[in-house]
């Protein structure tokens, strides 16, 4: 899939990171972790209208349908994380980075600590061969 999520509505855009979280969603799972959601039946419409856009695959599952997210995860990831990095952080990866370091409720282990500066270490070589 080539489309950006940044294309999307506000509320198609909570709808299809519900989608992405969750891998696979109902209708009604998206309607529960919606905040503030609009009713049961506009919410299957958002999910037509993303299937119909491309965004979203369905699936029969019983006595329901099932919506996936349609290509790559991690691009959708990397392209989901680039909205926010442009909207809340001005374009600015090293803030972003400051505020997710400082932002959590639960202290990073040393084990993850030392996974992120193996992802900064890398980053610096590929900078040092540019």
């Amino acid at each position: 899939m080539g489309k950006s999520l940044s294309e999307l509505g506000r509320r198609e855009r909570q709808i299809m990171d519900i989608v992405l979280r969750r891998r696979r969603a109902t209708a009604h799972e998206v309607l529960t972790d919606l905040e503030d959601p609009p009713s049961y039946s506009a919410v299957r419409g958002m999910l037509r209208l993303l299937e119909e856009k491309g965004y979203v695959s369905r699936e029969w599952e019983g006595p329901r349908h099932v919506y996936l997210p349609i290509g790559n995860v991690g691009r959708l990831r990397r392209d989901a994380m680039k909205h926010l990095v442009d909207t809340f952080f001005d374009s600015s990866t090293e803030s972003a980075v400051v505020a997710l370091l400082g932002a959590g409720s639960k202290k990073l282990t040393r084990e993850q600590l030392d996974r992120i500066s193996d992802v900064i270490d890398e980053a610096k070589r590929a900078a040092e061969d540019e």
